[in-house]
C-alpha cells in the first residue's frame, strides 16, 4: 500500500494552453515506487487529457528518468491537435469530397475554412452547405460529397409505339438467354384505312451539363428510330409524320422499322370445290383444308379445322386450331410440307413435314414428323407433350414432357448452329458494306455541297439528305440484326433437347458430329454440351 501510493510520486502533468501540449515535470522523491507506460496513460486518461495525441518517444524519456531518479523540467508528453481536412474533386468534374481527420484534443474544422478552400479550387456553386455542417459536427468524415456539378441528361432513343391492343408481331422475341416468348397469336384481327397503328417518337437531343468549375458537359443525343421506307398497306399522317395509318382493310402485322397491313382472303374451306388458294396476303380458312391441296400466302395462314395431307406456305406464321395430318412414310399421294417464315402452332400433328423461320408449337403430341425449326421446337402445352419417332431439328431447344416411347421407336433430335446461319451472317455484311458504299459517296456529295453551296441545287440536296439518312437507318438496322445472329451462334452452342417428365431409349441427339444415345428409361433430363462433350444432364442443368 505504501508502494502504491508513492507511484508517481514527484511527477507533475500539466496542460499549458498557449503551447498546446501536456507538460510533465519530474522531481525525484525518494524511496517511490517505479512506474510504468501503462500506468502513464491511466493517469494522463484520469486527469482527462486522454484525447490528446499521446507522444510515445516523450514517454520513453520520461519513464527513463523517473525511474532512474533524475529530474524532469519540462518535457511534451502530449499535444492538441486540432481536426484538419482535404477537399478533392472527382475526376469527372462534377463532384467535390471532403475528408475530415478527427482533432485529438484541438478544435474542430471551420466551415469558412472549406468554403475558402472550395473557392481556391475554383468551386463557386453547387455547394451544399448543409452537407459541411454535418461532417463537421460528426467530427470525421470520408469522402463526403459537399458539392455537385450538373450531370448532361443523354438523350432517348427514338421508340415506336403500338396503338392496337392486339397484333401479329413478327419481329424477333428472343431474350437474351436464347428463350422464345411464347404466345397464343389468337384470331386475325382486321383494320380499316384511317385508323391509327403506330406512332413513333423521335429521339431526344439530351440536356447538357457543366462540372463543378463551369466547363460544359455534352449530352448523347438518343439513336433515331425511322419508319421503314417499304412498309405495305399503310401511310403515313398528312398532318402528323410520325404517326402511321391503315391505307387498307386487313391484317395489321409489326415488322422491324414499323407495322404493315395485310389483306386478308377468307374462306370457308379449302377442298377440290374451291381449288388451291395463293394469295398475297393473309388467308383464314373456317373448316379445314381437304388432302393434296395447296394455300400460299405470303402474310399469315389460320385454319380453325384440321389439315390433311395438303401443302401449306406462309411468309408469316401458321396456326392450326386443330391438328396436321400428312403422308411421311407413305408411297401414295407425294410428299406435302407445312412452311411458314414465322412460327407454327397446332394442336396435334401426325406424319407431318413442319418446316418453320421461327419457332415450332404443337400443343398435344407430334408423331412420326418431321419438324424443323431456326429457333425452338416446343411440343406439350395444357396436353400431354409427347414426341415419338420420326426427327426434330432445331437452332436453340427442342422441348417435350415425354421424348421417345417405351416401345424403344427411333426418334432422332438435331440441335446446334443451323449452317444457314453462318451464311446469312455472311450475307448480311455484304449488304451492309454496300450500303456502307452508297453512303460513303453521298456522304462526298453533301461535303462538295457544304464547300460549295451555290454549285448543288437545293432539291437535290435535300434529296441526298434524305437519303443518306434513309441509308444511315438500314445500315443500323443491319448492324443490330447481325450482332442478333452472332448471339444466337453464340447461344447454338448451349443449345438442349429437354424432356420434362421422361425420356425414353431409341431417342438419339446430333450436335454436330457429335451424337449420344439413350440407353435406358430416364425421369426429367436434359441432353447437351457438358465438359466431356454431348451428354445427358439433371433436369435442372
Amino acid at each position: 500500500m505504501a508502494d502504491e501510493q508513492l507511484r508517481g510520486a514527484g511527477l507533475t502533468l500539466r496542460l499549458d494552453a498557449d503551447a498546446k501540449a501536456l507538460i510533465a515535470t519530474v522531481e525525484p522523491v525518494a524511496a517511490s515506487a517505479p512506474i510504468d507506460e501503462t500506468w502513464l496513460r491511466s493517469r494522463i486518461v484520469e486527469l482527462g487529457y486522454g484525447a490528446l495525441r499521446y507522444l510515445p518517444s516523450a514517454a520513453t524519456v520520461l519513464l527513463g528518468k523517473y525511474n532512474s531518479g533524475a529530474p524532469v523540467a519540462a518535457l511534451r508528453l502530449a499535444e492538441c491537435v486540432d481536426a484538419s481536412f482535404s477537399v478533392t474533386l472527382a475526376p469527372d468534374g462534377l463532384s467535390a469530397l471532403l475528408d475530415i481527420t478527427p482533432a485529438q484534443g484541438g478544435g474542430p474544422v471551420a466551415e469558412a475554412a472549406v468554403l475558402a478552400d472550395l473557392a481556391a479550387k475554383g468551386v463557386n456553386s453547387g455547394i451544399d452547405g448543409d452537407a459541411i455542417r454535418l461532417a463537421i459536427a460528426a467530427g470525421s468524415a470520408n469522402t463526403v460529397v459537399i458539392a455537385r456539378g450538373r450531370a448532361p441528361v443523354h438523350g432517348e432513343d427514338g421508340r415506336f409505339e403500338r396503338l392496337l391492343p392486339e397484333i401479329r408481331d413478327r419481329s424477333p422475341h428472343l431474350d437474351e438467354s436464347g428463350r422464345i416468348d411464347y404466345r397464343d397469336l389468337g384470331d386475325i384481327a382486321v383494320v380499316h384505312p384511317g385508323e391509327k397503328l403506330m406512332l413513333r417518337h423521335p429521339a431526344t437531343e439530351g440536356t447538357p451539363g457543366v462540372t463543378l468549375l463551369g466547363v460544359p458537359m455534352a449530352a448523347r443525343p438518343g439513336k433515331d428510330l425511322l419508319f421503314a421506307g417499304n412498309l405495305a398497306g399503310v401511310s403515313v399522317d398528312s398532318g402528323n409524320p410520325n404517326l402511321l395509318l391503315a391505307a387498307i382493310v386487313g391484317q395489321p402485322v409489326q415488322v422491324a422499322g414499323g407495322m404493315i397491313v395485310e389483306p386478308v382472303y377468307s374462306v370457308a374451306e379449302v377442298s377440290t370445290a374451291t381449288g388451291n388458294i395463293n394469295f398475297d396476303g393473309s388467308v383464314v380458312i373456317k373448316g379445314d383444308v381437304a388432302a393434296g391441296m395447296a394455300v400460299h400466302a405470303s402474310g399469315d395462314i389460320e385454319i380453325a379445322g384440321m389439315v390433311e395431307a395438303a401443302t401449306l406456305e406462309a411468309g408469316g406464321n401458321i396456326v392450326i386450331k386443330g391438328g396436321a395430318v400428312g403422308n411421311l412414310g407413305r408411297k401414295e399421294g407425294g410428299e406435302h410440307t407445312l412452311r411458314c417464315g414465322g412460327s407454327f402452332h397446332a394442336a396435334y400433328a401426325q406424319q407431318a413435314r413442319i418446316e418453320a423461320g421461327d419457332s415450332i408449337f404443337i400443343d398435344d403430341t407430334a408423331m412420326q414428323c418431321e419438324l424443323i425449326a431456326v429457333n425452338h421446337i416446343l411440343v406439350g402445352g395444357k396436353r400431354r407433350g409427347h414426341i415419338i419417332g420420326g426427327k426434330a431439328q432445331a437452332t436453340l431447344s427442342i422441348k417435350g414432357k415425354v421424348l421417345g416411347s417405351p416401345n424403344r421407336v427411333a426418334t432422332r433430335f438435331d440441335i446446334g448452329v443451323d449452317p444457314n446461319l453462318h451464311k446469312l451472317a455472311q450475307e448480311k455484311a455484304k449488304l451492309r458494306d454496300g450500303k456502307e458504299n452508297q453512303l460513303l459517296e453521298i456522304s462526298k456529295l453533301l461535303e462538295f455541297a457544304r464547300q460549295n453551296p451555290q454549285r448543288i441545287r437545293p432539291e437535290m440536296l435535300e434529296k441526298a439528305r434524305s437519303t443518306a439518312a434513309g441509308l444511315a437507318a438500314e445500315i443500323a438496322a443491319i448492324r443490330e440484326e447481325e450482332q442478333a445472329l452472332e448471339k444466337k451462334i453464340e447461344l447454338a452452342q448451349q443449345s438442349r433437347v429437354i424432356a420434362e417428365e421422361a425420356i425414353y431409349e431409341g431417342v438419339e441427339v446430333y450436335l454436330g458430329n457429335q451424337r449420344y444415345r439413350v440407353a435406358g428409361e430416364h425421369g426429367a433430363a436434359s441432353i447437351g454440351l457438358g465438359k466431356g462433350g454431348l451428354g445427358m444432364h439433371a433436369a435442372e442443368e
